[in-house]
C-alpha cells in the first residue's frame, strides 16, 4: 500500500494535466493517420515532463516514442488518440446532438486511452525520479488503431525491440484485466477493371466491372456458411463504378475484411476470399488487382504479466462514483431503443445476477473489480495491440469509462468520453498501470515467465503477419 500511496501523491500533482490532454484530444477529434494536433499536444507534453521523442517511427508522421531513463528495465504503455468518422456528439448530452453533423468523434474514447496511458509514463518516471531506481520508462504514440493501425508497422521496424514488458487499457463498461482474446484480421482493396460500352445500344462489347464485382459478393456469402463461426467477413464498396446506369461500368474498388482466431486461420480464409474475386473476374471477362492493406495479429493477454497487474487491479479497486455520474450513465444507458435496452437488461442478469437487475439499473456503472480468467474465449473484434503481445509481454486493462450496457462506436460513447465517468476512469487506469509497472519491475521471475510466453507464441521471434511490401497506407486507407 506504500506504494500505491506514493503514485497517488504524484498522481494528485498531474491529474490536471491528464484530464486537459484527454479534453483538448476529444476536441481534436482527428481521424486515422490525421492525427497531427493530439500528437503535437502529446509530444509536447512528454518533452516537457524530460521525456526524450523519437519521431516518425515506422514512417508514419504521427506515430512516435517517448523514453525517460537509460538502464534498468524497459517498459512501456501504448497510448491511442485516433477518432471515428461521423460521431460528433456534445460532452455529456444523452440526446443525439453532434457538435458538428458528419464530424468525427471519440466513439471508442481513445482521446482518454492516450490520456491514462500519458498519466502513467508521467507517474512511473516521477516514481523511478523519487525512489532513485533505475528503470527506462516509454510512451508509444499509437495512431490509426481504428485504421489501418500501426502498432504492428512498429513492431516490425523494431520499436519493441529489447522491451521487457507493456502496459495498456481501454475504456470500457466494466472493471477487469482483459481475459479474452481477439481475432486476427487482414483487409485488402479489391480493384476490377473491365470495358465501358453504351450500355442499351452495344452491351454486348461492355465487360462490367460491377458485375463481377456483385458477383463476387454473392461468392463470399456462399463462402460463409463454410467457415469457422469465430471467423468474419465484412465489406465495403469504395467505388461502384459511376452513377450512370446506362454505361458498363469500367472500374469498381471494394474493401473486404477478414477474421479469424489465429493468423494461419486468416491468411486462409483470406486466400479463399481471393480466389472468389479470381472467379467473378473469370464470369465476367475482367480482371482483377488485390492490394492488402491492413492486418492485426490476434491478442493473446500474457498469464503471467495478468497474474501480477489483477493483483494490482484489486489493491486500486473500480473507480469511486457519486450519484451524479450514476445519474449521468443512467440517462445515456436510457438513450438506446428498446431492443439494446432489453439486451442491456439480459447482460446485467448474466453478468451481475438477476438480483441485482434493479441495483444495477438504478446505478448502471460497473462499481467492482471482476477477476482475470485465464480461459480461451474470444471476441469477434480486432486490435493492433495483439501485434504487440507477440513481440513483447503485453496486458490490456479494461476500465469502466461508461454506462453498463454501452455501446461502442456510437454517440452515446462519444458523449460519455469527455465527462466526470470518463476522467474517474481515466485517474484509475493510471493508478492501475502505474502499480502493475511497479509490481512487474519487481518480481524478476513474473518477466521471466511472461519472456517465455511471448516466446513460445510467436516460435521465437515476432512475425509481422503482413508481407513487407505493405507500407503504412498513409492517404490511402
Amino acid at each position: 500500500m506504500e506504494t500505491l500511496k506514493l503514485i497517488e501523491e504524484i498522481l494528485e500533482k498531474k491529474k490536471d494535466k491528464i484530464i486537459d490532454v484527454s479534453n483538448k484530444i476529444w476536441e481534436f477529434a482527428e481521424l486515422p493517420y490525421n492525427e497531427y494536433k493530439s500528437y503535437g499536444l502529446l509530444t509536447k507534453a512528454l518533452e516537457d515532463e524530460g521525456f526524450v521523442i523519437k519521431r516518425n517511427v515506422a514512417d508514419i508522421p504521427t506515430s512516435f516514442t517517448a523514453s525517460f531513463g537509460n538502464s534498468g528495465p524497459m517498459f512501456g504503455f501504448l497510448g491511442e488518440y485516433d477518432a471515428l468518422d461521423k460521431l460528433s456528439q456534445v460532452a455529456g448530452c444523452s440526446r443525439k446532438n453532434p457538435v458538428e453533423e458528419g464530424k468525427p468523434g471519440h466513439g471508442c474514447g481513445h482521446n482518454a486511452l492516450g490520456a491514462g496511458s500519458l498519466g502513467a509514463a508521467l507517474v512511473m518516471k516521477e516514481y523511478l525520479t523519487a525512489n532513485k531506481l533505475n528503470g527506462t520508462v516509454i510512451f508509444f504514440g499509437c495512431p490509426a488503431e481504428e485504421g489501418a493501425g500501426s502498432k504492428q508497422f512498429m513492431a516490425r521496424a523494431g520499436a519493441f525491440d529489447n522491451v521487457d514488458f507493456v502496459y495498456t487499457w481501454h475504456p470500457s463498461t466494466i472493471n477487469q484485466v482483459q481475459s479474452v482474446r481477439s481475432v486476427a484480421i487482414m483487409g485488402a482493396n479489391f480493384e476490377f477493371k473491365g470495358l465501358a460500352s453504351h450500355a442499351g445500344g452495344a452491351p454486348h462489347l461492355g465487360r462490367s466491372a460491377l458485375d463481377a464485382t456483385e458477383l463476387m459478393s454473392v461468392g463470399v456469402n456462399y463462402l460463409r456458411e463454410h467457415m469457422i463461426d469465430q471467423a468474419r467477413i465484412h465489406y465495403a464498396y469504395v467505388d461502384a463504378g459511376g452513377v450512370s446506369p446506362n454505361v458498363v461500368q469500367d472500374r469498381t474498388l471494394i474493401k473486404y475484411e477478414v477474421r479469424s482466431p489465429k493468423v494461419s486461420q486468416l491468411k486462409e480464409l483470406f486466400e479463399r476470399v481471393v480466389n472468389v474475386a479470381k472467379g467473378a473476374a473469370l464470369m465476367t471477362d475482367t480482371k482483377v488487382e488485390y492490394e492488402i492493406t491492413m492486418a492485426f495479429s490476434d491478442y493473446i493477454p500474457n498469464a503471467a504479466l495478468a497474474e501480477v497487474a489483477d493483483e494490482a487491479f484489486r489493491e486500486v479497486g473500480a473507480p469511486k462514483w457519486d450519484e451524479k455520474d450514476y445519474k449521468l450513465a443512467q440517462e445515456f444507458m436510457l438513450s438506446y431503443n428498446s431492443s439494446t435496452i432489453e439486451s442491456i437488461k439480459e447482460y446485467i442478469k448474466e453478468e451481475y445476477g438477476e438480483e441485482h437487475l434493479s441495483e444495477i439499473w438504478d446505478k448502471p456503472l460497473d462499481s467492482e473489480v471482476h477477476p482475470y480468467e485465464n480461459s480461451i474465449k474470444y471476441t469477434s473484434g480486432s486490435t493492433d495491440v495483439g501485434d504487440i503481445c507477440y513481440a513483447v509481454p503485453t496486458i490490456n486493462f479494461n476500465v469502466a469509462t461508461a454506462c453498463i450496457g454501452n455501446v461502442g462506436h456510437t454517440w452515446q460513447m462519444t458523449g460519455q468520453s469527455r465527462s466526470s465517468i470518463s476522467s474517474k476512469g481515466i485517474l484509475t487506469a493510471v493508478k492501475i498501470m502505474a502499480l502493475s509497472a511497479v509490481k512487474t519491475m519487481n518480481n524478476p521471475e513474473a518477466i521471466r515467465k511472461a519472456k517465455d510466453i511471448v516466446l513460445k507464441q510467436n516460435g521465437g521471434a515476432y512475425q509481422c503477419p503482413l508481407p513487407d511490401s505493405v507500407k503504412p497506407p498513409i492517404g490511402k486507407y
